[in-house]
């Protein structure tokens, strides 16, 4: 094996939107250049040792274009190993000129492939150039501890005590359409004017219980220290005396304000969790925000702050009829393994 060779056959290994195929028999081959014997590059790889014997063969008869794949019937392929690199390799290191990402019209007028072709690539190799995901890491110093604190609470919550995640939904606009809206007809959508008219802003806070599901919610036209008070004040009243509370809250300052430390003084019942920064995903009462969102709010009609908080009122007491828990199934070392391996893709894409 020479150094061309064996670069190739590193750079085919190591890839991450290698062809898997294409990566095992790259890393049997270099495993087999270690002086490894077929049982052993089996043991290592995982497969049989037939099947190294067999890549063995067909690298010694026909080196590098050995171990691709056999032509299938038809007419012959007219693009190259290299060409289809090139292709991968672009979309994934580079950006074309004056634009934050690749088209196939822009890649095909690159590369000199149609734009078929490209479509076939990127799918083959599983890129998506038109999508981008969001993420965001937390700074928390004390990050794990967090989620061993609120993980634990859910898959292990403490006796004679209720855990409530908390949080609000601030600035709830009250949106009237300008234009009325035409409703759903066969092979027709609802159709709804974009523009909209603001008719003012009001906040839900609520309080989730994981065990059965039910929400304990109270609306207030603001969302300060004291409004926050406030509701603690209601869930006080809500859950039985007998019952000690955890609450699992954000960062947010007014859930910190010495108004509401003063008020936990005196609440001696109440025990406060909060969440890591940038973690709110941690919260349950966030799922249950975004079900009211997609149910009510994102195509709801309101033409007075007065008849949102009455339509929000109304959705919270029909979902305490048939509540529904959220069931958590991760645990903190699952937690932590899956944005270890986050980390370490961000770290090493496109090497």
């Amino acid at each position: 094996m020479d150094d061309d060779e064996r670069d190739m056959l590193t750079r085919w290994a190591r890839r991450r939107k290698s062809s898997q195929a294409l990566a095992l028999r790259s890393r049997i081959i270099l495993a087999s250049a270690e002086g490894l014997t077929n049982k052993e590059v089996a043991a290592r790889e995982r497969v049989t040792p037939q099947t190294v014997g067999k890549w063995r063969r067909r690298f010694i008869e026909a080196r590098l274009d050995g171990l691709v794949d056999d032509p299938r019937p038809g007419r012959p392929a007219s693009i190259t190993v290299e060409k289809v690199e090139d292709v991968v390799v672009t979309t994934l290191e580079h950006t074309p000129p004056n634009s934050t990402h690749w088209s196939r019209a822009k890649m095909a007028e690159r590369s000199g492939l149609s734009k078929s072709t490209v479509g076939r690539v990127w799918k083959a190799f599983g890129l998506q150039p038109h999508r981008a995901d969001h993420y965001k890491l937390s700074n928390d110093p004390l990050f794990t501890e967090k989620v061993y604190d609120i993980v634990g609470l859910y898959l292990d919550p403490p006796e004679a005590a209720v855990v409530l995640c908390v949080d609000e939904k601030s600035q709830i606009q009250a949106l009237a359409r300008s234009q009325p809206s035409f409703p759903m007809m066969p092979g027709m959508p609802e159709k709804r004017t974009h523009d909209y008219v603001r008719h003012g802003t009001s906040s839900l806070f609520a309080a989730f219980t994981i065990d059965d599901g039910t929400v304990i919610s109270q609306m207030h036209r603001h969302h300060r220290a004291v409004d926050f008070r406030a509701f603690l004040r209601h869930l006080d009243k809500q859950v039985p005396a007998d019952l000690q509370v955890h609450l699992v809250c954000d960062n947010y300052g007014t859930h910190k304000a010495p108004i509401v430390d003063t008020w936990l003084d005196r609440h001696p019942r109440f025990h406060m969790h909060f969440t890591p920064t940038y973690s709110s995903w941690l919260n349950q009462v966030e799922r249950w925000f975004a079900e009211l969102t997609r149910e009510l709010l994102e195509r709801g009609d309101h033409r007075s702050v007065q008849a949102l908080e009455r339509d929000i009122n109304a959705w919270a007491a029909a979902w305490n009829t048939h509540p529904k828990p959220f069931v958590w199934t991760k645990t903190t070392e699952e937690i932590l393994q899956s944005i270890g391996r986050l980390i370490q893709r961000i770290n090493g894409a496109g090497h």
